[in-house]
């Protein structure tokens, strides 16, 4: 691949934009904002000028409402070889292409599993997608050439491909995209009239759940708009869950020993399965998931504290599998929790310690 056109410069559009050109290819960006693009440009995602011929490849990132017109319309101009999406629902732009009569061969929808709570270019970065599962949705009209232009360009991304068929990627999305989103909104929704003596106990728990609550709802309205059958249905499920767990819960509020024991046992359901389905949860670079033990260390709220545990610890010879940061409510201070196999952890602690650093248990 030489040559690019990406139509949409919004976070994923700028992002792949960045990749690319980073790795050498000419980049075209295009948006129905022509600030947008300039932006994008200035970022060094290529340049808002139109290509003087057809390119090797054109990648639509716009919402899922507008994927099939943007698409079928590029193609009617002729504007490259191959054709792609990157929206967030498959099934459904697929179907619209075909309503509109658009050839199919020259086309393939994917979906980089990858994104962040902010939009638009200026929130883009040329590593977004490294990897990250990228699934591509082939059809047995799918031209080999076009296949293999969308494979480069995941590659260039430094992606992991992930081959589906339309419709399937569209359930999964709904459980683990599209429902999150959802739910996490509900929860934070909660604090919206909170007592502001409650909201000043969150903890890292509100925190983790409520991150992804800070999207962009005009984004998410899109995106729901498309797929709305597999996220009502996985919310089904989950509605039954809630009206169980809520008996459950009064059934521990009784004087009756009968339905204490009911509702002790239902809360225990719900909780295990929820152990059962985050060990399902795939680990660091998408692998098995694997058990980390913590190592807490208290640090101050100030320059360079970050920066020498990280140093500490790599003295020590240990590998941080992952990092978590706790603040201490209304204190400059706070926890980093450091995540390490399991035989590291008394080592590292130790190693932390000798430096000065204090440990909590």
């Amino acid at each position: 691949m030489r040559t690019a056109v990406v139509i949409g410069t919004g976070l994923v559009g700028t992002s792949a934009a960045l990749a690319l050109a980073g790795r050498g290819v000419t980049v075209h960006l295009v948006d129905h904002d022509p600030e947008s693009a300039r932006t994008a440009a200035a970022l060094g995602a290529g340049t808002d000028e139109p290509p003087e011929g057809r390119v090797d490849l054109a990648v639509v990132a716009v919402p899922p409402a507008h994927t099939a017109t943007v698409l079928a319309a590029a193609m009617r101009d002729g504007v490259a070889r191959g054709y792609l999406d990157v929206a967030s629902v498959k099934g459904g732009p697929r179907r619209e292409l075909e309503a509109l009569g658009a050839d199919l061969t020259p086309y393939i929808g994917t979906h980089p599993m990858a994104g962040k709570e902010r939009s638009g270019p200026l929130a883009a970065t040329a590593d977004l997608f490294e990897g990250r599962p990228w699934v591509l949705t082939p059809t047995r009209d799918t031209d080999t050439e076009v296949l293999n232009l969308a494979l480069e360009l995941v590659a260039l991304c430094r992606a992991v491909p992930v081959v589906m068929d339309a419709d399937a990627h569209d359930r999964a999305v709904a459980l683990v995209s599209h429902t999150p989103q959802l739910i996490s909104s509900m929860v934070a929704a909660r604090l919206e009239d909170a007592d502001e003596s409650a909201v000043r106990l969150c903890g890292q728990g509100i925190r983790d759940v409520t991150r992804i609550a800070a999207s962009d709802p005009r984004m998410w309205v899109e995106i729901l708009s498309a797929n709305p059958g597999p996220v009502a249905d996985v919310l089904a499920g989950v509605a039954a869950d809630l009206a169980e767990t809520v008996t459950a819960l009064r059934g521990l509020q009784s004087s009756d020993e009968e339905k204490r024991r009911a509702g002790t046992e239902g809360i225990r359901s719900v909780l295990s399965r929820g152990n059962a389905g985050r060990v399902r949860v795939p680990g660091k670079h998408g692998s098995a998931p694997a058990s980390y033990e913590t190592v807490a260390v208290l640090i101050s709220d100030r320059p360079g504290e970050l920066a020498g545990i990280f140093a500490d610890a790599g003295r020590s010879g240990v590998n941080i599998e992952d990092v978590r940061i706790e603040h201490a409510s209304g204190q400059q201070a706070g926890l980093v929790q450091l995540m390490v196999e399991p035989s590291a952890a008394p080592g590292l602690a130790e190693a932390l310690r000798e430096r000065g650093w204090s440990i909590r248990q």
